[in-house]
């Protein structure tokens, strides 16, 4: 099935964007911090067309045909990114009339990935070459983060949309997210990145990620500073009631640890980037508190296989596990794996 058998016209527009596994640099971004994503080789695609007064679209992963007006609210399904894309494009002036979208993706869904972000980009993309607008991939990633965080209602940074819009394939997109410069870096020689999803599905909006942005504004105004980025020093984290300590020295910590990260990929230096991403998940754990114990066995168990390091990716709440392996110790470390957790996806 393609778009012209759901639609009865041919596709007049495509476009496709890359899920994204974040390196280092979790729950950095809405605090204007450092993070250090890479993209993945694993696509959402769109087809468009032109609609009048309304959004249309049909989900291939889930076969699903959904459609509502312009101007209706959120209604909790997978439409809502691409009425909150149309919104943000018409918000920002743009003769946006509607639209019709096919989507086919083999990037898993809730699995700390970033589909929504690949989503919101394909589908941007989709309707830049549609309507012939006049958007840089930056302007992209800023409308695609305004759609979710505005539309949708996921208060989350922009590290997502850039690492989809900008980002490439084989390196780690550097991005300061306070003055949006970024630098793609290639990721050491004879490494691999590996994706480890249990099938821990989540949904953002209604976890606790919007609460622990909350803790990391009240941090931030309790020590006087407009964002924890500001924090330079560990030890003034000390001084904050619980738990606001901890989730502010995980912030500060994990803003330092990037800044380690891109220094050991200038180096090539695989294995003391492994190490930080290890201390990263075990901040995430301990500190931030957005691990599962499933997740935590996950990366034990991805080390004791051979890996340089390992860490959850994404938000937390579910989702998936990412490691770093020497590409010859690959094939092992996967079969480690597969005996330990048969109903492992390993991408």
């Amino acid at each position: 099935m393609g778009f012209q058998e759901v639609f009865g016209t041919p596709p007049e527009a495509s476009a496709q964007a890359p899920g994204r596994v974040n390196l280092l640099g979790e729950h950095t971004d809405y605090q204007e911090g450092y993070v250090l994503p890479t993209p993945l080789p694993y696509f959402t695609r769109v087809e468009a067309g032109r609609a009048e007064g309304r959004v249309e679209a049909y989900s291939e992963n889930l076969r699903e045909l959904r459609a509502r007006p312009l101007g209706g609210g959120p209604q909790g399904d997978f439409l809502d990114y691409l009425l909150g894309v149309v919104w943000a494009l018409r918000e920002a002036g743009h003769r946006v009339e509607g639209a019709r979208f096919y989507i086919r993706s083999d990037l898993p869904m809730g699995a700390g990935l970033s589909s929504s972000a690949a989503l919101e980009v394909a589908a941007l993309k989709a309707l830049r070459a549609l309507y012939r607008l006049p958007l840089p991939d930056l302007e992209v990633a800023l409308l695609a983060r305004k759609a979710e965080a505005e539309y949708v209602g996921v208060r989350c940074g922009i590290m997502d949309q850039m690492a989809s819009s900008l980002g490439q394939v084989g390196q780690a997109l550097f991005l300061d997210t306070r003055t949006l410069a970024h630098e793609n870096l290639p990721l050491p020689p004879g490494v691999r990145v590996a994706v480890l999803d249990l099938g821990l599905g989540r949904r953002l909006a209604e976890s606790g990620y919007n609460e622990r942005r909350r803790e990391a504004e009240e941090a931030a105004r309790r020590l006087g500073v407009k964002t924890l980025r500001d924090v330079a020093d560990l030890c003034l984290v000390e001084s904050l009631p619980s738990p606001l300590d901890r989730r502010a020295r995980h912030v500060v910590g994990e803003n330092l640890r990037v800044l380690r990260g891109v220094e050991a990929l200038r180096r090539g230096d695989a294995r003391a980037f492994g190490e930080l991403m290890t201390q990263s998940h075990r901040s995430l754990a301990r500190d931030y508190e957005v691990s599962f114990p499933e997740l935590d066995t996950l990366v034990e168990e991805a080390l004791r296989a051979g890996a340089l390091g390992a860490k959850l990716t994404g938000a937390g709440f579910g989702g998936a596990v990412v490691a770093l392996v020497a590409e010859s110790l690959f094939s092992s470390f996967r079969e480690a794996l597969l005996a330990r957790f048969p109903g492992l996806r390993i991408l």
